[in-house]
């Protein structure tokens, strides 16, 4: 998606977690490292956004925030493993409505185990 694409993007066709959502995550999220940390929906919200359509960070709607704070809540985030204790913690709790992004595959990358090796046994 170009970024004139991105900006084309209405109110509506922007993502933003439910309050039900919210509920169910923020018992995975980190204590804040500062006082007034960026609300937590608009950050993972874009975050989201970015995951489901393939957007490079700078071309993230302004209605998410400055796209550096989403880059670095998510590069932070995933150093410490919050994403995947959401997910572990979510699939533990048979989560119904947990909306998982989809990540895009290389064409090559079911084969990299067989090129170095790599049994599935």
């Amino acid at each position: 998606m170009t970024q004139s694409s991105a900006k084309k993007l209405g109110m509506s066709d922007l993502y933003w977690l439910t309050d039900e959502q919210m509920a169910r995550l923020s018992p995975y999220f980190p204590k804040s490292r500062s006082q007034s940390r960026v609300d937590d929906r608009q950050v993972l919200s874009g975050i989201i956004l970015v995951n489901r359509n393939g957007l490079r960070w700078r071309d993230t709607p302004r209605e998410y925030g400055p796209h550096k704070t989403l880059y670095n809540r998510w590069k932070r985030w995933r150093e410490m493993g919050v994403f995947t204790r959401m997910m572990e913690g979510l699939s533990a709790q048979k989560a119904e409505s947990v909306d998982a992004t989809y990540l895009k595959m290389h064409r090559t990358a079911s084969s990299l185990g067989v090129k170095k090796g790599i049994s599935g046994a």
